[in-house]
């Protein structure tokens, strides 16, 4: 999956999904980097915790 690039709030968050990651490779904890990006929401938060990133994984396969 990517990235949605708005919440289901409309609030944008693509932009952020990029520092997140980043800062979440380095193990910083996950609630202080929510806070930080200025995510408050807790659709915005879930967004962000529950995404999996499976576009590697889809890539390896081509249409039929």
């Amino acid at each position: 999956m990517i990235i949605p690039v708005r919440c289901t709030c409309g609030k944008p968050v693509a932009q952020l999904w990029e520092s997140y990651l980043e800062r979440v490779n380095k193990g910083e904890d996950r609630k202080k980097i929510l806070d930080s990006i200025g995510l408050e929401r807790y659709c915005c938060r879930a967004l962000f915790l529950g995404h999996v990133d499976l576009i590697d994984t889809a890539a390896k396969f081509k249409k039929a």
